[in-house]
């Protein structure tokens, strides 16, 4: 018999805010770090053309571009800073990345880096101190820039040990300190910008998807036996995979608009999430593959490996739903919404023409529970926004607090379905440099950092009314919104 009593959110539910190492940290060559992706990509909306396009040089030019992520917001020297104004709204978890070049500065070195896996150290017990849960995203967005110049990127065999070095260096040193773990951050969105995540830019479109997909395998095989060693150095640990999920909506009752929506949702919503949590390649790839001439090289064991390091949860990212359909004009086509599509008649956009769609983030999680039955963790989900500062310092923003509203609100719908969710971490909990465009201008957090485009700033930090707003909602578990 159903349970209307239920609690909305279970005990234990993790609340807290997410980051990434690149976006946040700054000191890009302190403590004898390595050059990342990351810092090699200028700020301003030129950079979404960069990420989307061929033939990047992967070089710093700072004649004609500025570069944001060099010193970001300072975490590196603010961390106790930060994570007490964190404890303040009563975190339960934060969601970091570890920078890959702070351990092994080129990716290949035979010995880690001391002082950056001692930084790390630092910054986990004030975390402890709190009794806030690290959780720690192995590769986001920051590969190394020396074994993607050197090596290709991801396209290369040769990463993949470098990769499972690096990721039981980290996992032997903090066993102790980290309980919750992830892989590869939105490991499935390199189908719209490898860049980031597997460190190349297409050769050309005809080969864009043989690149892609045999990165994919190498990265397949990295996470598993980052998985392996994870299960084998903590027992108790939880290691999960990470995807940018948006649910693909047919524009219309059309079959051949169903068909194709079904077909778009397979191939970016559950590729990569079948491969991690079922341990091997989803039927329908096949017929892609085919079609597209894809031909993987896949070396012995390869498989098994995969079979093996199965995942122990799905942590996902949702930002926005999209709607599509078979043939589409340009002028159909959703403006800034990062994932593609047509415009929702029926859905309202951010200030950077994100499509806002609350209840889509209760049909993701619903159809990844429904398919995978394993415990989910929405590890991003935010509004980036322009803030305005007031006169007395204030900084008033409602429409954040209204947009995280309505999808804290479908989560606890979606837990009333029957989804077992493990949590929920904001992205950008305090102002951090985007991704999408290296702006600052576009702020997600409830802490501003006073910093500008233009690399002007105090860095001082401020609560914005948001966080008094989520201190509650954590306080509640959910039940004050």
């Amino acid at each position: 018999m159903y349970n209307n009593e239920k609690t909305r959110f279970p005990e234990g539910f993790l609340w807290g805010g997410a980051t990434a190492a690149n976006q946040i940290e700054g000191g890009f060559n302190a403590g004898h770090k390595g050059l990342n992706i990351a810092d090699v990509l200028p700020g301003g909306k030129e950079r979404l053309n960069i990420l989307m396009s061929a033939g990047f040089d992967f070089e710093i030019d700072h004649e004609n571009y500025r570069y944001p992520n060099h010193e970001a917001i300072d975490f590196y020297h603010r961390y106790k800073e930060d994570i007490a104004l964190f404890a303040e709204m009563g975190f339960k978890a934060f969601r970091l990345s570890i920078a890959w070049t702070r351990i092994f500065p080129n990716g290949d070195e035979s010995e880690p880096n001391e002082e950056g896996l001692a930084f790390y150290d630092r910054v986990f017990d004030e975390l402890h101190k709190y009794g806030i849960e690290p959780v720690v995203t192995i590769s986001h967005y920051e590969m190394p820039l020396h074994l993607v110049k050197e090596y290709g990127g991801w396209r290369s065999r040769q990463v993949v040990p470098f990769f499972e070095k690096y990721a039981k260096v980290i996992l032997t040193r903090y066993k102790e300190k980290v309980k919750y773990w992830m892989t590869f951050n939105e490991i499935n969105g390199a189908l719209k910008m490898p860049i980031m995540s597997m460190g190349f830019s297409p050769q050309s479109e005809e080969s864009r998807y043989q690149e892609t997909f045999q990165a994919f395998h190498h990265q397949f095989v990295a996470s598993a036996l980052a998985v392996k060693a994870c299960k084998d150095l903590i027992p108790e640990a939880k290691i999960g995979c990470m995807i940018l999920f948006a649910p693909v909506y047919s524009y219309d009752s059309n079959p051949e608009n169903v068909m194709y929506a079904l077909k778009e949702e397979e191939l970016f919503n559950f590729f990569c999430s079948d491969v991690h949590v079922r341990g091997k390649y989803p039927a329908f790839i096949e017929r892609f593959f085919k079609e597209k001439k894809i031909t993987l090289e896949i070396q012995e064991g390869d498989l098994e490996i995969i079979k093996e390091g199965t995942v122990d949860y799905i942590g996902l990212s949702y930002y926005m739903s999209r709607t599509d359909k078979k043939e589409k004009t340009q002028a159909e086509t959703a403006q800034g919404n990062i994932v593609g599509g047509v415009k929702n008649p029926f859905l309202k956009a951010s200030d950077w023409g994100w499509e806002i769609d609350p209840i889509g983030l209760r049909i993701s999680v619903n159809k990844l529970y429904s398919r995978y039955e394993i415990p989910l963790f929405v590890v991003e989900n935010g509004l980036g926004a322009y803030d305005k500062l007031e006169e007395d310092g204030s900084i008033h923003d409602d429409y954040r607090i209204d947009y995280l509203r309505e999808h804290v609100k479908a989560m606890g719908e979606a837990v009333q379905d029957g989804v077992e969710l493990m949590g929920y971490t904001s992205w950008g909990c305090i102002d951090l440099v985007s991704m999408s465009t290296g702006e600052m201008s576009k702020r997600y957090g409830f802490i501003y950092v006073d910093k500008n485009d233009d690399g002007s700033g105090t860095l001082d930090r401020k609560k914005k009314q948001s966080f008094h707003w989520y201190k509650k909602v954590i306080e509640s578990n959910g039940e004050v919104l």
